[in-house]
């Protein structure tokens, strides 16, 4: 299993399927199915039970999973998607943005 390069409230930018050229913030991260779950991106309508929260029942729209290799990170520099290098300083794992070599948080 290939370690993640994208985590939890990072900006992506959507490379394929419906929502292509979208962007969102990654609200989850999947690790065992390698998906993330994006705002306002792969939404699908769920029917619904009444219940506390949801007196009324119905549909509601959801944002689904998204495969990772479907989802490129925006660069923090340029706002462009880019892709992501890693670096190692001591036990400390840095992503690097491949298009303006700038850090990511």
């Amino acid at each position: 299993m290939n370690k993640l390069r994208i985590k939890k409230d990072d900006t992506v930018y959507v490379l394929a399927g419906e929502d292509k050229g979208k962007t969102g913030k990654v609200l989850k991260v999947l690790v065992e199915k390698q998906r993330a779950i994006v705002e306002g991106v792969n939404m699908v309508s769920k029917s619904t039970k009444p219940s506390a929260q949801n007196p009324q029942g119905g549909i509601v729209k959801v944002e689904a999973p998204i495969h990772i290799s479907n989802l490129s990170l925006i660069d923090p520099k340029s706002g462009k998607p880019t892709r992501v290098s890693v670096r190692k300083e001591g036990k400390n794992v840095i992503r690097v943005a491949k298009k303006s070599g700038e850090d990511i948080k």
